[in-house]
């Protein structure tokens, strides 16, 4: 089974090292570090990306494929803090687990506006102008899907 956090910049997704701790034998698996090595991929990949890497089509089966190796290597229960605001990848990345039996336990965090703006601009170490902007952009996504 994978435990997903789900939820914007600021919903709360950092508590995954705490979910860790109540799951005996889980690991935090960051599905963000798929995407940074996409980024570090140069020249950068083509098309729509550069602002987000889950807008690149490699993405989705390359996060399923980590996790299934991940888990077939460690067993266990992988916990994924990872905001996945559109519904066309959550059900690529989804239905990917689920054709390799892998069950998902979804959970989608929210927090109003004044707790998310005062936990991203206050964020340690410094506040992130990439932060924000993630925000302001996954809030539109997610009205519009």
């Amino acid at each position: 089974m994978t435990v997903w956090l789900n939820g914007t910049h600021g919903a709360g997704k950092t508590t995954s090292a705490l979910v860790q701790q109540l799951i005996p034998d889980s690991r935090v698996f960051d599905a963000e570090k798929v995407g940074e090595t996409l980024m570090d991929i140069t020249p950068g990949l083509p098309g729509p990306g550069a602002d987000n890497f889950q807008h690149w089509p490699p993405w989705r089966p390359l996060v399923v494929e980590t996790a299934r190796r991940v888990l077939d290597y460690t067993g266990g229960t992988p916990v994924m803090p990872m905001t996945v605001l559109v519904e066309q990848y959550w059900r690529e990345i989804s239905t990917g687990l689920a054709h390799h039996a892998v069950p998902v336990r979804h959970f989608v965090l929210h927090a109003d506006q004044d707790t998310l703006r005062g936990r991203i601009e206050g964020a340690p170490p410094a506040p992130s102008p990439f932060r924000p902007a993630q925000a302001a952009l996954q809030i539109a996504e997610a009205v519009k899907s």
